[in-house]
């Protein structure tokens, strides 16, 4: 029975799920490591997980409990977002299960639900779990599967709810994420699916509907009359690390384009949804994704590139070719740009420029809304040489805040105008920290709430733009870039050629 002192309006309290289990397939590994169990701590510590929460990990059989243990307070330890306090781990590591086994260990999926039907009357968790699959794609069916045998997927069996957690990437095009939608559907309802891409998580990117739809400043002229072009970049200055296998079957476009990319692309071009309910949300993006346009001539309107050996931060980095476990013959990409147009009426003629690349000079992922310049400027023109277009700067990473960049005259006896920048920045503005992305999404799962999970539709919508590029990069080699640049020469034609520049950024 719920509170009857609360309401769903009231915003005082913290959302807190029902006593519920989360299950994390390939615990032992990096993700899990890395963003998950910090998460669950923080999550732990700022009071935020119900009595009787309980973890329980599954991962290959040469790991023992003793092992886990280890591993999860010593990736805890490191992750934390929040001060570590050794109670509040310890009463999390009380409610720590481990369960060893392979995928196709029958034996080890029983124990798995014999285990969950213990803590169900034990911790009172009343059958709710969610199963978050930290593991390749390519076991996704095998697991998918082994619940369904067991029936652990069955809400009603189980009496509460059962939810699955996929990470991406969801297929690697459109036919396979069909089939891979098809299959998870079949095992559990599409209400229980919660396809993450973190990118949605963190704080900046959310602040984009916030930014639009609760200030009257900036919706006015959101849009073709007064927006040039729109630039989205996710620049990164390290290389493939471990990936090898996973990045050079995938490259730069499948790996990140296709999803955190196009999800920014959406949040910016989607209209004011009537509600946030999570089906409104969804239902806005999904039109902009539908509305993407390719360019004409794709070897004109896109850029591949691949980085050569050169220096990052002062440090010598090796080229794509040179790292390990690369085929000395690989074309895979590990830089994109394109240029794609949103064919509705708000959008019209307005370009939007995207680009992501490895060993860039820096880490930094932004939207650039670049407006256009007045009309008229009644000024000389040597007063205004310096001064360029408005901008509206959304920086999700690092450094996360907004900027604003306008005209504004010098101080002196002439009118010379030229850019300054106002800038806001999460970290100053606000006393708390934002939390890691894997928070706010591991705690939305455990609620139910749908908000920042896109569903089928959109990743299969956001195939059927990434397909036909890979179709027409199909047998091309990648343009060469040196580690430490922002790209291949080719990709600032790309602007050059239409008047444009990429922001500095």
């Amino acid at each position: 029975m719920g509170n009857p002192l609360r309401t769903a309006q009231d915003r005082r309290l913290p959302r807190i799920p029902e006593p519920c289990a989360l299950v994390i397939f390939g615990v032992t590994g990096d993700l899990s490591r890395k963003k998950l169990i910090p998460a669950v701590y923080d999550l732990a510590n700022r009071g935020l997980l119900p009595p009787g929460f309980v973890v329980v990990g599954f991962a290959r059989p040469d790991w023992g409990d003793g092992d886990f243990e280890s591993l999860a307070y010593a990736a805890a330890k490191k992750g934390a977002r929040t001060p570590w306090r050794e109670d509040v781990w310890q009463r999390l590591n009380s409610q720590f299960h481990f369960i060893p086994g392979s995928f196709d260990d029958d034996a080890a999926f029983d124990n798995l639900a014999a285990t969950l039907d213990e803590l169900k009357e034990r911790n009172g968790i009343t059958g709710n779990a969610a199963f978050y699959f930290s593991i390749p794609p390519a076991a996704f069916p095998l697991v998918l599967n082994q619940l369904n045998r067991t029936g652990m997927a069955d809400s009603a069996k189980s009496g509460g709810w059962r939810r699955v957690v996929v990470e991406k990437p969801f297929g690697h095009d459109y036919q396979s994420a069909v089939q891979l939608n098809e299959l998870v559907d079949d095992v559990f309802i599409p209400q229980d699916v919660f396809r993450i891409d973190h990118y949605l998580g963190k704080e900046t990117v959310q602040n984009i509907m916030a930014l639009r739809f609760a200030n009257s400043l900036f919706e006015p002229v959101w849009n073709s009359k007064y927006v040039d072009s729109v630039q989205i970049t996710m620049a990164e200055d390290v290389g493939i690390g471990t990936r090898a296998a996973f990045y050079d079957a995938s490259g730069a476009a499948r790996d990140v384009l296709q999803n955190h990319l196009l999800q920014l692309l959406a949040l910016v071009g989607m209209e004011e949804p009537t509600s946030f309910d999570p089906q409104e949300v969804r239902a806005e993006k999904l039109k902009v994704l539908k509305a993407i346009s390719l360019p004409a001539d794709i070897a004109t309107g896109s850029v591949r590139g691949q980085y050569l050996p050169g220096w990052v931060a002062g440090e010598r980095a090796p080229g794509y070719l040179e790292e390990a476990n690369i085929p000395p013959d690989s074309r895979t990409e590990t830089y994109a740009a394109v240029r794609l147009g949103i064919q509705n009426r708000r959008w019209a003629g307005v370009p939007f420029y995207v680009r992501v690349g490895k060993r860039m000079p820096r880490r930094v992922t932004e939207i650039a809304i670049l407006f256009k310049q007045a009309p008229h400027l009644p000024f000389d023109p040597a007063d205004v040489e310096m001064l360029g277009n408005n901008q509206l700067v959304i920086r999700v990473q690092p450094d996360e805040g907004v900027v604003l960049k306008f005209g504004s005259k010098v101080p002196g006896t002439s009118m010379e105008v030229r850019d300054i920048a106002m800038d806001f920045q999460y970290g100053e503005a606000f006393t708390e920290s934002s939390p890691e992305a894997y928070e706010r999404l591991v705690l939305d799962v455990l609620i139910g709430d749908r908000t920042l999970f896109p569903d089928a539709a959109e990743v299969e919508q956001s195939w059927r733009v990434i397909d036909p590029l890979e179709a027409a990069w199909a047998g091309t080699t990648p343009e060469p870039y040196r580690a430490g640049e922002w790209g291949p020469r080719a990709s600032d034609e790309l602007l050059a050629r239409e008047g444009r520049a990429w922001r500095r950024a």
